[in-house]
């Protein structure tokens, strides 16, 4: 066994080609006489062995037991040794073999094809790709056989010779083409189609087309020499070698208008982003060098660096006008890639066009090692084919500049022959093309399209091409790459290229092809668009309007309250189940109790204040969109927002959604069971919120300590994307956060990182301890006319707690409350000297430890709004106690955790003179919290005592 895979992994038939075997497999069970006499017999064989599940015989014989008993044919030679001299085939075992080689071809022909504009690579020994390797002799090669599996020619009958020719044009010129890893035969057969018939040579191009490769190529070397003589060494990330990735993006943004796209939303790295903005999107040149020259906005309260921006623009394109939009990228590269999904998925449901995605296309172009190297590439493939995330299928471009980031050599950047082997995962086609034909390029983009339209998947363009200058402009990538870089040195430039091969196709004249350049650096220095027409008045009826809350100003207060009378209408809509709905006998309980909650019976719990805060919202048209690893029935089986009958086959899915069913007028309501992600989903819903201000979009973490996962999100985008590119987001995110003795991974939500990247009002940090407040804080964030990211640490073993439970009369009255204040009227505030203040589940150990040690001198309060710090609201609450002289922090957290040390000022800052500041708490530590459960008791237990202590640690005293 183990040397069979030895095989698989150094044989060129197996490992990510395997599908040749394959398709040989699948040649044999369309018609058995189609394939070699000793190949039939082998899988003859293979049909025959026993079933793996006991039965008499295998119909259709799994792939995987073949390639690897393949492989030790391949390992120890037998096909070389054993093919027939071809004085010994009769015609139709030379037929057989012929079929072999097309299979072979359209497999691994890949690897023989000229990829490498830099010509550094031998051609690789493969075999299998060569007629003497099935006995053919040179007087076969002009012998007539079938073609009739192939879609090459009208006729049906070819020479080997014109086979040969045909297949080597077709997969071994200037693209290489891997797709018979696909399983779909109708995919598969379209592709071939699709090559076979024009042999990768687009036969429609023309003059006209040929002259706008050439101008693209010259805008697009145009621009980079002309920043690299007026401002010499300035980062601007070039994209000197890999000019025909213009050509390619233009290709894709127009085809894909002529089969009916009106929205291309892109997402990029640094390099070529210059270009981008200027060469496709119309970008002013004199803008872009205003920037080099230091202008930049007045109204970011940081910016960003100009190779991070975005932009939009309305392009008339030969079909109509496209709205055409990049979006903001920080230097974590790959991280926009869920990001843009998001954004095309919102834009998607906004034109309800949720099946064909016919209208919005989401494209990334990458950089060969990112692309290769950043888990996140992964996540976001995992998303393309699912419910909840696919955006009908996204082109992927890849810059190929063949050294990575700096000074990768290939082998240390990767584990694969591709940077494009991961896509392998969804079995995404991937169009391999030397950047130094740009005609192949454009076919491979024009293609890419048109796969991407008819079939709805991803589909990638890797241009293989080279990096003229270093990861930077003040790189030397001579210095660990001087062999490269020597022939980069010698290498004339693409478009030196393609414009000697139109002055000898009689295209243009030489004199034309310098016109082009000459005319071009006038562009440049004048400061004028390159991209005619822009449509500078042009406006989308799908197009949002964030002007009412761009303009609005900050404020905590909204008008959140609910009649009585409507609470009890929808409290009975959304406890109610369809007629012969079978629903489980815990849900029919937890319905029954939520439509008692919905009248006043008993108080609400958090999960019923959720729900009437949801369905409140959806009947005054705001949309819910709630993903997570558990959302439908929550982590904490607190939710049940999806109901599920027992005798499913009675149901659509065997679901039903009350929230779906309020009213016909209602806005939409979906909540997903995402993938296990957290880095992807998360940036896919920072990038629905960005695109869709109208809907509450929440994302919702199974435990708020895995947000770890996602951490680049919150840091790049979430935290900073307002002041770096003025982008407002309202995204919600739900992170379970408590310490119930469930160790280091399940207790926090890191509280402590959010208020550390809290300032200038960027966001909002919550943790709610009642019923009500989940219902006025959600209503909150939609009600108020602006848009800011809402962080709640959500409630775990508070979710049942009849103390943190609230009556209905709270959703009738009231608002969110910052601050809540001592509720115990028991408490006399002349008496009170310590007042605890505290966020979170701590509270309620606080209070009843209180009342077992009959204390009245103790006032306890909740921050529930750790950012913004609500002063006014907790200097009231001081204002109330006049004998105050201690105020201790306390919370579960360990010290160097939590809130602690970002709240210790805002606490300062409204004490008064003679006021001392303490804290009750877990000691510092390394991990979030213990292990072991005792141990977890024995220090809450000590917290809580340090917090009723007579004498304390004074931290501060004023």
């Amino acid at each position: 066994m183990s040397s069979n895979k030895e095989s698989l992994s150094t044989s060129y038939l197996f490992g990510g080609n395997a599908p040749y075997v394959e398709e040989l497999y699948e040649i044999y069970l369309d018609n058995p006489g189609a394939v070699a006499e000793h190949w039939r017999q082998y899988f003859d064989h293979l049909q025959n062995s026993p079933a793996t599940d006991g039965s008499e015989k295998t119909v259709d014989q799994a792939h995987a037991p073949i390639v690897e008993s393949f492989a030790y044919r391949a390992k120890t030679n037998s096909f070389v040794n054993n093919s027939p001299k071809s004085s010994d085939l009769s015609v139709a075992s030379k037929q057989v073999f012929v079929q072999s080689i097309i299979a072979a071809y359209r497999s691994l022909g890949v690897h023989w094809a000229d990829l490498d504009p830099l010509k550094r690579k031998e051609r690789s020994d493969i075999p299998e790709l060569d007629p003497a390797f099935y006995g053919f002799i040179e007087s076969d090669l002009d012998q007539t056989y079938s073609s009739s599996s192939t879609y090459f020619s009208k006729s049906s009958t070819m020479t080997l010779r014109e086979i040969l020719k045909s297949l080597r044009d077709t997969y071994c010129r200037s693209i290489g083409v891997e797709f018979m890893h696909i399983s779909n035969p109708v995919i598969k057969r379209w592709i071939q189609e699709r090559m076979e018939s024009t042999q990768g040579v687009d036969i429609n191009l023309g003059v006209d087309g040929k002259r706008h490769i050439l101008q693209q190529l010259t805008e697009a070397e145009g621009l980079e020499r002309f920043l690299h003589t007026k401002y010499v060494g300035q980062k601007r990330f070039s994209l000197e070698g890999g000019e025909s990735f213009i050509a390619s993006m233009d290709e894709v943004v127009n085809h894909a208008a002529d089969l009916g796209i009106q929205e291309v939303i892109v997402g990029m790295a640094h390099r070529g982003r210059l270009n981008m903005l200027v060469n496709i999107m119309g970008k002013m040149p004199g803008d872009l060098f205003a920037e080099f020259e230091g202008k930049h906005s007045q109204f970011l309260s940081d910016g960003d660096v100009k190779y991070h921006n975005g932009f939009s623009s309305d392009l008339a394109t030969r079909s109509g006008p496209v709205h055409l939009s990049l979006a903001f990228n920080p230097s974590h590269l790959e991280i926009v890639n869920p990001v843009v999904e998001g954004s095309a998925r919102a834009r998607q449901e906004r034109r309800e066009d949720h099946k064909g995605k016919q209208q919005v296309l989401p494209v990334l172009v990458h950089g060969d090692s990112a692309f290769a190297g950043q888990g996140v590439v992964m996540e976001t493939l995992n998303l393309a084919l699912t419910r909840g995330y696919g955006t009908g299928g996204t082109i992927h471009i890849v810059i190929n500049n063949q050294i990575g980031f700096t000074t990768s050599d290939p082998r240390d950047a990767r584990s694969t022959i591709y940077c494009t082997d991961v896509v392998k995962m969804i079995e995404a086609p991937v169009f391999h093309v030397n950047g130094d034909d740009p005609e192949a390029v454009v076919f491979a983009s024009r293609l890419a399209v048109d796969y991407r339209m008819q079939f709805g998947r991803d589909v990638v363009i890797d241009i293989v091409c080279f990096r003229k200058l270093g990861h930077n402009e003040q790189d030397t990538p001579a210095l660990t790459q001087p062999l490269m870089y020597s022939r980069i040195k010698q290498h004339p430039g693409t478009r030196k290229f393609y414009a000697d091969k139109l002055i000898d196709q009689k295209v243009l004249t030489s004199e034309e092809a310098d016109n082009f350049v000459k005319e071009y650096r006038q562009v440049m220095e004048d400061g004028h668009r390159t991209i005619e027409p822009i449509l500078t008045d042009y406006k989308s009826k799908y197009a949002i309007d964030w002007a009412p809350f761009l303009n609005s100003k900050w404020t905590d207060h909204a008008d959140t309250a609910v009649p009585i009378s409507e609470l009890n209408r929808i409290g009975e809509l959304i406890t109610k189940v369809p007629d012969g709905f079978n629903a489980h006998p815990l849900v029919a309980k937890l319905l029954n109790d939520r439509r008692k909650m919905s009248h006043g019976e008993i108080n609400l719990d958090y999960g019923m204040a959720e729900h009437l805060a949801f369905a409140t919202l959806l009947n005054s048209g705001y949309a819910i969109r709630i993903t997570g690893q558990d959302s439908g029935r929550g982590t904490f089986t607190h939710r049940h927002a999806v109901l599920h009958d027992q005798n499913r086959e009675k149901w659509d899915d065997g679901v039903y959604v009350p929230l779906k069913n309020i009213s016909d007028s209602q806005a939409p309501f979906v909540v997903i069971d995402s993938v296990l992600s957290e880095e992807a989903v998360l940036g896919f819903e920072y990038g629905y919120s960005c695109s869709e201000p109208n809907t509450l979009t929440i994302w919702e973490a199974q435990f708020g300590d895995f947000v770890n996962g996602a951490q680049v999100v919150i840091d790049q985008f979430i935290s900073s994307g307002e002041a770096k590119w003025g982008r407002q987001s309202g995204l919600t995110m739900m992170l379970p956060h408590g310490y119930e003795g469930q160790g280091p991974e399940h207790s926090s939500g890191r509280i402590e990182r959010f208020l550390q990247l809290c300032s200038d009002n960027n966001m909002q940090v919550v943790q709610p301890t009642a019923a009500s407040q989940i219902f006025h804080l959600l209503r909150r964030q939609m009600i108020r006319p602006f848009r800011k990211p809402l962080v709640i640490f959500t409630p775990k073993s508070l979710l049942r707690n009849k103390d943190a439970s609230s009556p209905l009369l709270d959703l009738s009255e009231g608002s969110f409350k910052m601050v809540i204040p001592e509720v115990d009227a028991n408490i006399n505030p002349k008496s009170v000297k310590r007042l605890l203040a505290c966020s979170g589940k701590v509270y309620y150990d606080l209070v009843n430890s209180r009342k077992e040690r009959s204390l009245d001198n103790v006032a306890i309060i909740r921050v529930e709004q750790l950012y913004p710090f609500a002063h006014k609201s907790f200097e009231a609450e001081l204002q109330k106690y006049p004998n105050l002289s201690e105020i201790i922090w306390v919370q579960d957290e360990p010290q160097n955790q939590g809130p602690w040390y970002y709240i210790q000022h805002h606490l300062y800052e409204n004490m008064k003179e003679g006021q001392k500041l303490g804290y009750a708490g877990r000691t510092a530590s390394a991990s979030p919290a213990v292990g072991y459960l005792a141990k977890h008791q024995e220090q809450q237990k000590n917290l809580v005592d340090q917090a009723f202590a007579q004498k304390f640690k004074v931290i501060l005293a004023k």
